[in-house]
């Protein structure tokens, strides 16, 4: 069954319906939502406040091509919104480090480095290194889920990789 069938019965109070279409994204809503915050806990909670908002006000949805980045939308802004109201930028500690290993994921040194300088990052550019980079969006789809003109995410795009490059000659650098 296609999204627009879905998505039709969802928006009449199709229980299954909605759950169908969460099912196909719930695996991106946790690696996102686990970028922001690092903390398997909360990101899970991050998912289920941005199921609980996507199922309020499926109404509200009109095509049903862009399910996926309006879905994306609520969870980045949900993201945002919980970073916020925990006053949470949480570095990678040891715990963190722990729980990754627990859960049998082969992050080599660069790689945390280059996480840990995303993290770093402003917002606006952590958020379009996360979903072209790692979600694999266009820039066109990051600009429709985003809300922006492309070539403000080609900006913000630029300006984050020369500020990542930037971190990473400093480290080169200072070993």
């Amino acid at each position: 069954m296609n999204y627009s069938k879905l998505l039709k019965k969802a928006q009449k109070g199709n229980d299954q319906a909605f759950l169908t279409l969460i099912d196909q994204e719930k695996e991106k809503l946790y690696r996102i939502a686990f970028t922001y915050v690092k903390n398997e806990t909360d990101a899970l909670d991050i998912v289920q406040e941005t199921i609980y908002k996507a199922y309020t006000s499926i109404s509200s949805l009109k095509e049903a091509a862009y399910f996926s980045t309006w879905l994306t939308r609520i969870l980045i802004n949900s993201s945002l919104d919980f970073i916020r109201k925990n006053n949470k930028v949480i570095p990678i500690e040891q715990e963190s480090l722990e729980r990754i290993e627990s859960h049998q994921i082969a992050f080599s040194e660069d790689k945390l480095d280059l996480l840990h300088a995303i993290d770093q990052l402003e917002e606006k550019y952590k958020t379009a290194v996360l979903l072209r980079f790692y979600q694999d969006l266009s820039v066109k789809q990051i600009a429709k889920i985003l809300e922006c003109p492309e070539g403000t995410v080609k900006t913000n795009l630029h300006r984050a990789i020369n500020k990542l490059r930037t971190t990473f000659k400093e480290v080169c650098i200072n070993e």
